[in-house]
């Protein structure tokens, strides 16, 4: 029998199931359910903060205007879990055809959810993605493979 930590794991991955199912189905509402009202992401794009549901959704909103159709992919997902809170790392890529017919095998970049338990339901309260920085360049390194 699963224990109430391995419950809220599967509820958990189940989560960022349903994140790479609305990525593919650019399904900013079906997004909507998984964030925090609150929620502050560190996401790839400027500015160094978006926070609230609406500035999260406007960067997925961004990303799928340059879509024809977006696939995206989740690899080595670990997950912490307390009785509140949970945080996941990952690697993941945003992939598809570009509106100009172009297709794109995207760039791997590293995640971290925080989660955070509300009204019995695991949401994203904070998340951050980023690229490995070349220190000698100033740029981003965005040819790494997990």
């Amino acid at each position: 029998m699963p224990t109430h930590r391995e419950e809220d794991e599967a509820t958990i991955r189940q989560q960022i199931d349903k994140i790479v199912e609305g990525i593919r189905a650019k399904d900013l509402e079906g997004l909507r359910k998984i964030y925090a009202t609150d929620v502050v992401s560190f996401d790839v794009e400027p500015p160094l903060q978006h926070v609230g549901i609406d500035a999260k959704l406007k960067n997925w909103a961004n990303a799928f205007a340059f879509f024809q159709e977006v696939n995206y992919e989740v690899r080595d997902l670990t997950i912490t879990v307390g009785d509140t809170v949970a945080f996941g790392h990952c690697f993941g890529r945003l992939s598809g055809t570009l509106r100009n017919g172009t297709a794109t095998s995207g760039m791997w970049v590293r995640g971290t959810f925080c989660f955070r338990k509300t009204d019995g339901d695991w949401l994203i309260a904070h998340d951050q993605v980023s690229v490995p920085l070349d220190m000698s360049s100033g740029r981003g390194v965005t040819d790494l493979e997990p």
